[in-house]
């Protein structure tokens, strides 16, 4: 009889690796997602067809919690289970939502900009100019994004002038890069002033020395107007998503927050009382108060409580420090294992800092949010391009066509000047200009 048994376990993984490699699965990965699936299995004590979303999950968590494995191996695991419920045709290969599953084991990144600016003190063997930039730039308060492109594009100009520092170059050799970008690399106006900011602001408050350009062959800027969905479709949207990244894309849509603002929510910027929100260190390194949606409030304390037993699951473990804002932990050593300071929407994964050790949960990375996004859109049968963004624009939009103050709307997104805000009026005038089309007149139906 154990004979028997032995040789039906081995008949099924001979078919579970057949189905593989049908699924174009590569032979050097086959034993790697049978052994992955065989873990799986032998996680529970009953049969693989009486599993349920809970069993998954509860595997799922325990996989991200090995600090050890590597994303793509977290992501090789899913999938290897995920092929296993759809070898034995089960209901939940269609149920769970295994994409969104794969996108939680990614983790933050060390140059990704939550971690980049805090994370890295400023490296001695920079060359003199390059710290002199990093050091003005970081104490004007710009973001590391800001930095990071300032850095490449002055490196970009030294190598077009083939030179070691920017220092020896004056506005003829800006001049003749920032027309190249145009002549020989074809780059759209907004990345030619990218470039001349960052040439700019270098001659300006570095060398003290500002530009005298004057004519130059500059990008033309095409007209363009932000993808907006209906009120219909963003309901369509919505009805795709679910769990924590449809959680927060109604968020970004009820609230008008950009991607990586809604990410880096912590607990104490959740104003229940009084049902507001802040948004700290916008766009411009601002602060504001955008409204709480009042359909999303049970649905983020259910979420919150959940965050909670995590929270302690990692103090109990001897980690739960979060990251902290600019030299906030140095002041208050212990303020990074409190609750108030947790991220809402913290990651699946743990992650070790190689440079202290330190064993931390960041946020969720933004790319499980876009994937989702870009999953529910398909699903919804919309045919537009749309991403995260879009949900502010429409959000813009749909608080316009209610018939709010323009200024209320700008003060809402953040925006420093009122014309950034204006490019949402273009909905509202219906027809294209507001006219209606002669082709109205000739009485013609269907």
């Amino acid at each position: 009889m154990k004979h028997q048994d032995e040789e039906a376990v081995r008949k099924f993984w001979g078919r579970y690796l057949d189905y593989l490699k049908a699924q174009g699965i590569k032979p050097k990965q086959l034993p790697w997602y049978r052994l992955r699936a065989r873990q799986y299995l032998e996680a529970f004590d009953i049969p693989l067809r009486q599993h349920k979303g809970a069993q998954v999950r509860a595997w799922h968590k325990r996989l991200c919690a090995q600090v050890g494995l590597a994303d793509w191996q977290v992501i090789q695991a899913v999938d290897a289970v995920e092929q296993l419920f759809r070898f034995v045709r089960s209901p939940l290969a269609n149920e769970l939502d295994w994409e969104a599953l794969k996108d939680q084991a990614r983790r933050l990144p060390l140059e990704h900009p939550t971690l980049a600016r805090q994370e890295a003190p400023l490296p001695d063997d920079l060359p003199e100019w390059k710290q002199r930039l990093i050091r003005e730039i970081r104490r004007r308060g710009y973001s590391w994004r800001t930095e990071e492109s300032y850095r490449r594009w002055l490196e970009r100009l030294c190598r077009h002038a083939g030179s070691d520092s920017p220092d020896s170059l004056g506005a003829n050799e800006v001049r003749a890069f920032l027309e190249a970008l145009v002549v020989r690399r074809n780059v759209s106006a907004n990345t030619q002033n990218q470039a001349l900011n960052a040439c700019a602001f270098y001659y300006n408050h570095i060398l003290d020395r500002p530009l005298e350009l004057g004519p130059f062959a500059y990008a033309k800027r095409p007209k363009r107007l932000p993808v907006v969905l209906t009120v219909d479709e963003v309901s369509r949207l919505l009805s795709q998503t679910g769990g924590v990244p449809g959680l927060i894309i109604a968020l970004l849509y009820g609230t008008g927050m950009r991607l990586m603002e809604g990410l880096r929510l912590r607990v104490q910027d959740l104003d229940f009382g009084y049902r507001q929100i802040t948004v700290r260190h916008g766009k411009g390194g601002k602060d504001r108060v955008v409204p709480f949606p009042a359909p999303l409030m049970d649905r983020l304390r259910t979420h919150l409580d959940e965050v909670r037993v995590l929270h302690r699951q990692d103090l109990e473990a001897g980690h739960g420090e979060v990251l902290l804002p600019n030299a906030l932990s140095r002041k208050h050593p212990n303020a990074g294992r409190e609750w108030r300071w947790q991220w809402v929407f913290p990651s699946a994964r743990l992650s070790v800092d190689p440079r202290s050790d330190t064993i931390r949960r960041h946020h969720l990375h933004e790319s499980s949010v876009q994937r989702a996004v870009k999953r529910a859109t398909a699903r919804a049968g919309i045919h537009k391009r749309v991403g995260c963004h879009t949900l502010r624009h429409s959000f813009a939009t749909h608080l316009l066509e209610q018939g709010n103050d323009i200024r209320t709307v700008q003060e809402l997104l953040g925006h420093a000047d009122v014309s950034t805000t204006m490019i949402y009026t273009h909905v509202l005038n219906k027809g294209g200009q507001g006219v209606t089309s002669p082709l109205e007149r000739l009485g013609l139906t269907g």
